[in-house]
């Protein structure tokens, strides 16, 4: 892995000069204005605060763009991930926060080391699509206070939505005018102009202004510390081994989660530059970026597809864009800590509302209701109500499960079509083989002869007619397992005691080599095989003897 990385990084700075360095600088600081309205809006949705939110996106910036796969990715704070974080700390607390997200650093580093850098291409799409959306709507659901300026009880974004019903649902008007500004700002910010500046930084600014030149009574981020260490954060003097053991389960949700964002982020990301990804360096480097971060006070960090396409489309040449990136928000952070200690928590609930909508991936959402797929529409809504409902490890395994079940329904589909053996249609005009095989029948099997297919396979003999010579046509037959082997000995030894003469023909390798091992081979002797049903109807095979 060390050495794909030390020649991954003498490609990638090859011929490098001052004008390239200039290009990285001006691209990470593109996409550090990008940057900083999202990681001070998914620090507040984490449940953690804005200043967590930057200094994630400063140590992820630097830390993980120097050791990643690929040098377009730009990681910090994503809404998925604090859509994920949320329910950590309510449930745990900050300390449990960022304990999980230690352990999802580990859990990472381990993944990479064992190059399970491939394992997300096993998750279906639908999957990946109904997951993304059940985290649209946590996201949004939890910004609801933020949004309205009212106030919810829960762990969960569904029982903070259920606690109205007891609360009351008032909102102030001030705080949802902000909110709706800022939608509406982003909504119709136009496309040309976000190329320039992110419509999201401008509603920020512009929510920020009026708040300040109004003195309107809103909530706002709070105090932003000038400091990369703060206050609260992970300390190994105060770990509790029986703690981080209940949170096992939370660090792999974490690091699931990580693993799909990165690695998807990193796909589209190398498609676009032609450069792939490097998948287990990527895994190293998010799971050492991630082991770091809470001993900073940030929260888990994950790949970001918005912020790595703008540093592409910006011309980023190295992966120094992403520490320009953090260097740029460091220097925020210090000089406009006053500012931004005024941004309207309602102007960041209404940038994270406008992000939850355009998470979904609503042409692939289109495309499988426009056509009908039945078994993607499942998947995809069975994962995006285990998501709501539950949580990403749950999702993902209840959004897999079905994916199986439908794949294993789909693959194992028998079929098996009959026809009367006909001479002419093969060329054969020798009275002696025609008169033989005038009671002969072809049974056409498609589909692999599995465990499922049985009751199909036993309705074999019924479709006969009384035919003297059974020709089994198998080229259609790419798996054989134990369970269809022995049902299959069953029929055949059945139909030879009936006096039928049964051949078999044109096996792949793969169920001849399921033939050997059963022992059907050896029972129907070699003598019954051929490479196809033409050959079969060339051989002058002895009329069929009963056997009772």
């Amino acid at each position: 892995m060390l050495k794909n990385y030390i020649s991954d990084l003498r490609r990638e700075f090859r011929g490098y000069n001052a004008a390239a360095l200039t290009q990285d600088l001006m691209a990470g600081l593109t996409v550090a204005a990008v940057a900083l309205p999202l990681a001070l809006a998914f620090g507040v949705s984490s449940g953690a605060d804005a200043a967590a939110g930057l200094v994630t996106a400063i140590v992820a910036g630097i830390i993980i763009s120097l050791l990643s796969g690929g040098y377009y990715q730009i990681s910090g704070p994503t809404g998925a991930m604090a859509a994920v974080l949320v329910s950590v700390g309510a449930a745990h607390g900050m300390q449990g926060m960022f304990l999980a997200g230690a352990l999802s650093g580990i859990i990472l580093i381990l993944a990479a080391l064992l190059h399970l850098g491939n394992l997300t291409s096993f998750v279906p799409a639908p999957v990946i699509t109904g997951f993304t959306s059940g985290i649209a709507v946590i996201i949004a659901m939890g910004q609801i206070d933020n949004f309205f300026g009212t106030t919810s009880e829960g762990a969960s974004a569904i029982s903070k939505l259920l606690s109205y019903g007891e609360l009351g649902f008032r909102p102030d008007m001030t705080t949802t005018a902000i909110g709706v500004a800022v939608v509406l700002v982003m909504g119709l910010f136009p496309k040309k102009w976000n190329a320039v500046v992110p419509g999201s930084l401008v509603s920020i600014v512009l929510a920020t202004a009026a708040t300040i030149a109004f003195d309107l009574n809103v909530a706002t981020v709070g105090e932003i510390p000038k400091s990369l260490l703060l206050e609260n954060r992970l300390m190994l003097s105060e770990i509790d081994l029986s703690q981080a053991t209940a949170l096992l389960g939370a660090g792999f949700s974490i690091a699931i989660l990580n693993m799909l964002e990165s690695l998807l982020c990193g796909a589209s990301a190398g498609r676009a530059t032609g450069v792939k990804l490097n998948n287990d360096q990527e895994l190293l480097a998010q799971g050492i970026g991630n082991l770091i971060l809470p001993f900073f006070g940030g929260i888990p960090a994950t790949a970001a597809l918005a912020r790595t396409s703008v540093a592409i489309k910006s011309g980023a040449r190295t992966r120094l864009t992403g520490v320009f990136h953090a260097v740029g928000l460091l220097i925020m952070m210090f000089v406009l800590a006053p500012v931004i200690s005024r941004v309207p928590l309602a102007a960041l609930a209404g940038v994270l509302m406008v992000t939850a909508w355009r998470m979904n991936e609503w042409h692939a959402i289109r495309y499988m209701f426009s056509h009908k797929f039945k078994g993607p529409i499942f998947k995809f809504l069975a994962t995006m109500a285990a998501t709501i409902v539950f949580d990403l490890t749950v999702a993902i395994v209840v959004g897999v499960s079905i994916a199986l079940v439908l794949m294993v329904a789909r693959l194992s589909h028998l079929q098996i079509n009959y026809e009367k053996v006909d001479m002419t249609r093969v060329g054969i005009t020798d009275a002696a083989l025609c008169s033989r095989y005038d009671n002969a029948m072809v049974a056409y099997i498609t589909g692999p002869l599995l465990f499922a297919n049985i009751p199909v396979l036993e309705q074999l003999p019924s479709h006969l007619d009384g035919c003297d010579t059974l020709l089994l046509s198998m080229r259609g037959v790419p798996q054989l397992d134990m369970s269809g082997a022995q049902a299959l000995m069953g029929i055949l030894q059945t139909l030879r005691e009936e006096g039928i003469d049964v051949v078999l023909c044109g096996l792949p390798t793969g169920a001849m080599e399921m033939m050997h091992r059963s022992g059907i081979y050896d029972m129907m002797g070699a003598g019954n095989f051929y490479w196809s049903v033409e050959r079969a109807l060339l051989d002058h095979r002895p009329r069929p003897k009963v056997t009772v």
